[in-house]
This record gives C-alpha cells, structure tokens and sequence, in this order.
C-alpha cells in the first residue's frame, strides 16, 4: 500500500530551515521525490473518495495539488516557497475556491484534513445561509451525528452581528454569522506516516460527505 514517505516531511523540515532559491535548486531533487510521493498517495485517497462521491472520479492528483512555489507580491514574508504540500480536491475542479471539497495539507507538526467552504463570493454565502435558515433540522443532523462530531470540528471567522437580510431572532444565527463553512482533523506526524494514512484520511473525509453537499446544493 502506498504510504507517505519519511523522506517527504524531512525535506518539508528541511525547507523551513533553508527557505531560499540556492537551496532548493541544490535539493530539487528531494522536492520532486516528495511531490511524486505525496501525487501516489492522492490518487489514491482520490480513488477512495470516489466510492462514495462519484463527483470527484475524474480529478487526477497532479491537478489537484497546490504549487510549493508563493506569491510573495502582497506579502510581507518574501521567502519564495511553501513549507507544506496541500491538495484540494473538489468536484468542480481542481483548486477552485466556490465549491465545497475535500483538502490535505501536509506539514511537519502541523498536517490536517479539512473540508468544506472556504472561500466564496457573496452570492454563494447568502445561499448558503438561507439554506442553513431553512433546512436547520438537516444541517442540525449533519454537524450532530456522533461520528461527525467526535472526528471533525467546525471552524471559521464570523460576523458580529446577524448579516443583513437574516431574521436577528434567526434560531441559526450562530451559524449564519459564519463568513467560513469548513471542518477540520488535526494530524500527527505519526498519523502521517503511518500504513493507515490512505484508509484513515477516506474515513474522515466521509464523514465529511453530507456537510459538502449540504454546502454545494446551495451553490450555484
């Protein structure tokens, strides 16, 4: 079974001590070994997923991993690389910021699994809210279920107040003022590494499965 590699969080180790040019160019080597490692691996969480979410079948790994390389033209830190490999996988399409999918992210210490919607534009973020008002009792008993509740963890920030054109008595008001819908799974290097990684990360992500449709049905 294909396993995530050691070597993969040595040199994401590595990087964040040696973050500049004339090191990785000297270790690229390393860096095509991890990426390689970590698509082999994708591809089969992909495969997994796909027995339960037929709408991610087509994706392929490769397309579905972010690159390590930053845009560092609005930001502060000017080192030029990412000390993580993240994948999103989503039925819409790879990388795209809309819909509600499934997302690795591999980091010394600090992997996790997570789901949902992070970003959206407005027009979805209303819909999404109105569905949450509306169908209160099925998203209620998505986020209670035992399983979801003892794996996952909703996060995102939130509006002070109820947005505007919501009820502020709105029963789901705590969750209106969400401006995030994602869950998260906190990962050790341990659980990284370990022969299960594939099953483990599958199992999470469907537990994951009803919240993201919940979510994209209100997508446009």
């Amino acid at each position: 079974m294909k396993t995530i590699h050691p070597d993969t969080l040595h040199f994401l180790s590595a990087l964040q001590i040696n973050n500049n040019r004339e090191w990785f160019n000297d270790n690229k080597n390393l860096y095509l070994q991890a990426k390689d490692n970590v698509e082999n691996v994708m591809n089969e969480i992909i495969s997994g997923i796909s027995e339960f979410d037929s709408s991610v079948e087509r994706l392929e790994a490769k397309n579905c991993i972010f690159r390590i390389y930053k845009d560092t033209r609005f930001s502060k830190d000017k080192t030029p690389y990412k000390t993580n490999i993240g994948a999103s996988i989503v039925e819409k399409g790879p990388k795209t910021l809309n819909h509600a999918g499934y997302y690795v992210h591999l980091e010394p210490r600090k992997s996790f699994l997570a789901g949902g919607v992070y970003m959206t534009d407005s027009k979805n973020l209303k819909a999404i809210r109105e569905k949450i008002s509306v169908e209160a009792e099925k998203f209620l008993n998505i986020l209670n279920k035992k399983t979801f509740k003892d794996d996952l963890e909703l996060r995102g920030e939130k509006l002070v107040k109820i947005p505007q054109g919501f009820d502020k008595e709105d029963p789901m008001g705590d969750y209106i003022r969400f401006k995030q819908f994602t869950v998260f799974h906190p990962l050790s290097d341990k659980e990284v590494l370990d022969h299960h990684f594939i099953e483990h990360t599958v199992n999470i992500f469907k537990e994951m499965y009803h919240f993201n449709r919940f979510l994209n049905e209100a997508i446009s």
